[in-house]
């Protein structure tokens, strides 16, 4: 089976074609259901690709010639300056390890590697950061190209989504950051998370001990989230 590359320009074209077989298959979601699909040369210098993963959506740069430019958490280049490994796909290890160090790699790699698999959204993001228009194709990629080597990581604030829209729109931002955040101020204004996080306390008393690791805790983190609900 073969995957479909997901079209969704803002100018798009009609009409779904075939893609080649060196890409495997992948199925668009129920609420892009209408989008348009393009075969993986039509695709444009400069524009912005996301694939989606278990947990999150990851996002490149096009930059033609089947090349995506993306960051990637990696610890490898902390410690070998050996381009040749540094270009071998980032394994699962090596990736977590980068999260956790918080270093990482703005690197360029195939389409195939960058979609792991999974279909490809294009350009998605411009239907939905409306205050910034998109940059010019060219210089969108050549933004993205300027920045390729290493770089410092952060789960929030300096992710794959802050770097491909700082390339296209001017401007870093991450809208899985503020779904997230705005997910965390729910549960902190929730103040049935306080009856769960004392309730959680005390079984831990319980099962522990009476003492100050058990007890503080108890204490300080209800009285945290009721000051801030």
């Amino acid at each position: 089976m073969r995957m479909k590359v997901e079209a969704c320009k803002a100018a798009g074209a009609q009409g779904t074609s075939s893609i080649p077989t060196t890409i495997t298959r992948g199925m668009a979601s129920e609420a892009d259901s209408n989008a348009n699909y393009c075969e993986t040369w039509s695709l444009k210098r400069g524009d912005l690709l996301e694939v989606p993963r278990t947990l999150f959506t990851h996002y490149g740069i096009y930059l033609g010639d089947g090349q995506v430019a993306h960051l990637m958490p990696d610890i490898l280049p902390v410690f070998t300056e050996d381009h040749k490994l540094i270009r071998d796909v980032v394994t699962n290890q090596r990736l977590i390890l980068g999260v956790i160090s918080k270093n990482a790699s703005i690197r360029v790699d195939t389409v195939d590697d960058f979609a792991y698999g999974a279909c490809i959204l294009v350009n998605h993001m411009d239907r939905l950061v409306c205050k910034k228009p998109a940059l010019p194709n060219e210089e969108v990629a050549r933004r993205a190209e300027k920045l390729v080597g290493s770089t410092e990581y952060s789960l929030l604030w300096n992710n794959c989504e802050h770097f491909v829209t700082h390339c296209r729109y001017g401007i870093a931002m991450s809208i899985q950051t503020d779904k997230f955040c705005e997910a965390v101020k729910t549960i902190i204004r929730d103040q049935r998370s306080i009856f769960v996080t004392t309730a959680l306390g005390l079984a831990g008393i319980f099962c522990l001990g009476f003492g100050p690791s058990t007890t503080l805790p108890t204490i300080l983190i209800p009285f945290l989230l009721w000051m801030a609900s």
